[in-house]
C-alpha cells in the first residue's frame, strides 16, 4: 500500500475550496440516516398491537420530521445569508413569544416539564428555534458593536440581558439541559468575537456557579448529581438510566450484537431512541459504531471551524463558529453523560436522536452551515467554483 499516495489524496481533497462543504454536506447525511436506522430499531420495541400503537409507527413519525428537515436543510443553504441576518431580530422575537406560550394553558406537559406546543400531530420545542435564533441575532448585534468589543458594558448589553431573559424563561419549564445551551452560545459568541479573556472567565465561572446551584436546588437534579458521584448510590432511582446505559455500551463490544438485537431498548433504558440512543448504538453496533459517531462529529468540528476561519464577512464567521460549538458541544454531552462521564442532561445527539423540533432546526443548521462553506469556496482565491 502506498501511504504517500493516500496521504496526498487527503491533503488534495481538503485542499480543494468545496472540502468543507463536501464534509458538511456528508456528516449532516451520515447522521441522518444513522439516526433513521436506529429509529427503526428503537421504537420498533414500543409496538403495542392492543394500544394501537403499530411496530412502524414511530419510525413513521421520525421520518415525517426527517422530510421536514429536509425542508429546513434546502431553505438554511437556499436563503440567502443576508436575508438570515436580516431575519435575526424577527426570529428572536417569535423565539421569546413561544417560550412564554409554551408556560401557559396552551403548553403541552409531560413528564412533569412543560415545554412543547401541540398542532394536532406536529409538536413544536420553542426553545430550539430560541437556540438558532440566538445564535443569528448574537452574531449581529456583536458584528454591529464590533468597534467597542473592548468595551464591557457595550459587548454585554443587551446580549447577557436577552439571554437571562430566554435562560429564565427555558429554565420556568423547567428544561436545565436548553438552559445550559443557551448560555453556551452566549459564551460562544463573545468567545469568537475576541471578547476580553478576563470578561470571559468571568463570565464562564459566573455561569458555572449558576448552572451549579440551579443543578442542586431541585430534589431531582440533586439526585442526578449524587447519582453521577456515586453511580451505585440508587441504581433502581435517578441512577437507573446511566447504569442500563452502561450495561448496553459493554454488551455491545468491539462490533456489537447487530442492528435490532439489542436488548437495552426492551423497557430496560426508558425512551433510549431520545436522550440514549448512544447506547443503543454502542450496544447493537458496537465499539466501531461509537467510533463512527465521534469521526462523524470531528469532521463536523474541523469543516465548521475551517468554514468560520475562512469567512471574509464576520456575521458568517460568528454564525458558523457557533453553530459549530453548538452543534459539537450537544454532541459531547450527550456522549459524556451516556458514558458515565458527565450527569445525565437530557441533551439529545444532533441527528442522531429519535425526531423532533431537535432534528428540523438542526437540519436547518447544517444548512446555514453550508451556504456559508459553499460560499466561501465560490469567493476562494483558488478561482471561482460550482457546488
Amino acid at each position: 500500500m502506498d501511504f504517500r499516495a493516500g496521504g496526498s489524496a487527503i491533503r488534495d481533497f481538503f485542499a480543494h475550496p468545496l472540502a468543507s462543504f463536501r464534509i458538511i454536506v456528508v456528516v449532516g447525511l451520515a447522521l441522518t440516516v444513522l439516526g433513521a436506522v436506529m429509529a427503526l430499531s428503537a421504537t420498533a420495541a414500543a409496538a403495542n398491537p392492543a394500544s394501537g400503537v403499530g411496530v412502524y409507527q414511530g419510525f413513521a413519525r421520525h421520518l415525517l420530521y426527517v422530510a421536514i428537515g429536509l425542508a429546513a436543510f434546502v431553505a438554511g443553504l437556499r436563503i440567502p445569508l443576508a436575508k438570515l441576518r436580516r431575519a435575526a431580530v424577527p426570529a428572536l422575537g417569535v423565539a421569546i413569544v413561544g417560550l412564554v406560550l409554551v408556560l401557559t394553558p396552551l403548553g403541552s406537559d409531560h413528564g412533569g416539564a412543560q415545554r412543547w406546543l401541540a398542532a394536532g400531530p406536529i409538536t413544536v420545542q420553542p426553545v430550539e428555534i430560541a437556540k438558532v435564533a440566538l445564535v443569528l441575532w448574537g452574531a449581529h448585534l456583536l458584528v454591529a458593536k464590533r468597534h467597542l468589543v473592548q468595551q464591557w458594558r457595550h459587548l454585554l448589553v443587551p446580549l447577557v440581558p436577552v439571554t437571562l431573559v430566554l435562560c429564565a424563561l427555558v429554565l420556568a419549564q423547567p428544561n436545565l439541559s436548553g438552559t445550559v445551551t443557551l448560555a453556551l452560545i452566549a459564551l460562544g459568541l463573545l468567545w469568537f468575537a475576541d471578547a476580553p479573556r478576563r470578561l470571559f472567565l468571568a463570565l464562564v465561572a459566573g455561569g458555572g456557579a449558576g448552572i451549579l446551584v440551579l443543578a442542586l436546588f431541585a430534589n431531582y437534579r440533586l439526585a442526578r448529581v449524587l447519582s453521577f458521584l456515586s453511580s451505585d448510590a440508587d441504581v433502581s432511582g435517578s441512577g437507573y438510566q446511566a447504569q442500563q446505559a452502561q450495561y448496553a455500551l459493554a454488551d455491545g463490544g468491539w462490533f456489537g450484537v447487530g442492528l435490532g438485537q439489542g436488548a437495552a431498548k426492551w423497557s430496560y433504558l426508558p425512551d433510549v431512541q431520545n436522550d440514549f440512543v448512544f447506547a443503543l448504538i454502542g450496544e447493537e453496533l458496537g465499539f466501531a459504531g461509537c467510533v463512527l459517531v465521534l469521526v462523524l462529529f470531528g469532521l463536523l468540528a474541523v469543516a465548521g471551524l475551517r468554514t468560520a476561519a475562512d469567512a471574509a464577512d464576520p456575521w458568517v464567521r460568528l454564525v458558523a463558529a457557533t453553530t459549530t460549538l453548538l452543534l459539537v458541544a450537544q454532541a459531547l454531552i450527550n456522549i459524556g453523560y451516556v458514558t458515565g462521564i458527565l450527569p445525565v442532561t437530557g441533551v439529545t445527539l444532533p441527528l442522531v436522536s429519535s425526531g423532533g423540533t431537535s432534528l428540523v432546526i438542526t437540519m436547518l443548521q447544517f444548512g446555514v452551515l453550508a451556504q456559508a462553506a459553499r460560499q466561501e469556496a465560490r469567493t476562494s482565491p483558488v478561482g471561482t467554483v460550482r457546488a
